[in-house]
This record gives C-alpha cells, structure tokens and sequence, in this order.
C-alpha cells in the first residue's frame, strides 16, 4: 500500500507509484537467470547493485515530500475558507500530509522529524491555519498578589485550626 499516493479524485500519483513499486518490490534480484542473454543462455545479465548514498535518498525524499505536498493542496482546495479552522474538516488532509511525510522518511530510512518535513508542515500553518483562533478563552495566572495571598491563606489557616481543635479537646469530657 503506497501511503499518500491518493489524491482527492481518487487517482495515484503516477511518481509515489512508481517510486512505491520499486522500493516495495526492490530493484534487483541477485543471482536472477535471463534467458536469451549474451552468447548462452545460462549466463546471467551482469547486476547493477542500487547504492543508495545520502545524497540519493535526500533528493529522492526531496520529491515525495513535495509530492506529499501536491496532494494536501489538492485536498485543501476543497476546503472551504470558513471550514479553515475547524478540526473536523481539516483533520483528514492534515494527517494525510503528516503520514506520507513520516512514512516516506520511514520508508527511506531518513530521520523523522527532520527539517524538510517541519519546513512543510510549517508551510502548511503559514499557508492554511494562521488566521485560526482558540474559541475557547485562554487562562492566566492571576496577578502576583492575588496568587501570593491564595498560597499563604491555607497555610495560616493550618495552625489556626490545631490550635483549635487542641483547645476544644482541653474540655476533658469525653465526646461520644
């Protein structure tokens, strides 16, 4: 299964495909007979071993990332500007970027989280969510007197009370 390869019409990305087909199958085959190669039969085609060096898999992650990005645009664009900000809506698309950029990272064996990533996701709160606000009304502490005398209250009420409840119990009479 290729992770984000779906777009919102259902399509696949062709590139996500063919780059899923060749990791998720493996490019080679050691020691894979061709019939009908070189002079006999029995000889086998010389193997070109893939050397994934750093280089190849940044820019292969390079382009699924940006692929992964193609795909939340496409998603977005179905989303209303009013819808912008609600969870419920935006939920799917979000996630779906988050994955494909995680399990490529995975797939690739590329650290996650990494820059290019945290650059999109970034780029998706600049581009899609920055004009959110929380509904809810956010809390403060309460200024510094105000906590100061909240603290200390308690603590004077404490010898207060033993001091009381020491001299209710000097009665001498035995409570039932």
């Amino acid at each position: 299964m290729a992770p984000c390869a779906q777009t919102g019409s259902g399509r696949l990305s062709q590139g996500l495909l063919l780059l899923w087909a060749l990791l998720g199958t493996g490019l080679c085959h050691m020691g894979a007979e061709a019939e009908g190669f070189g002079q006999d039969a029995r000889t086998t085609p010389p193997v070109a071993l893939f050397n994934w060096t750093a280089q190849l898999v940044e820019e292969t992650y390079i382009n699924i990332t940006q692929k992964c990005w193609e795909i939340f645009v496409d998603l977005m664009r179905n989303v209303t500007v009013s819808e912008l900000c609600e969870w419920r809506v935006i939920s799917r698309p979000y996630s779906l970027l988050q994955a494909c950029l995680e399990d490529s990272a995975d797939h690739l064996h590329y650290g996650y989280p990494n820059a290019l990533a945290e650059q999109y996701i970034f780029q998706s709160h600049h581009r899609y969510f920055h004009n959110c606000t929380l509904e809810h009304q956010v809390y403060f502490d309460p200024p510094e007197d105000v906590l100061l005398a909240m603290i200390i209250a308690p603590i004077c009420l404490i010898p207060f009370l033993v001091t009381l409840v020491i001299w209710r119990s000097k009665d001498g009479k035995a409570q039932p």
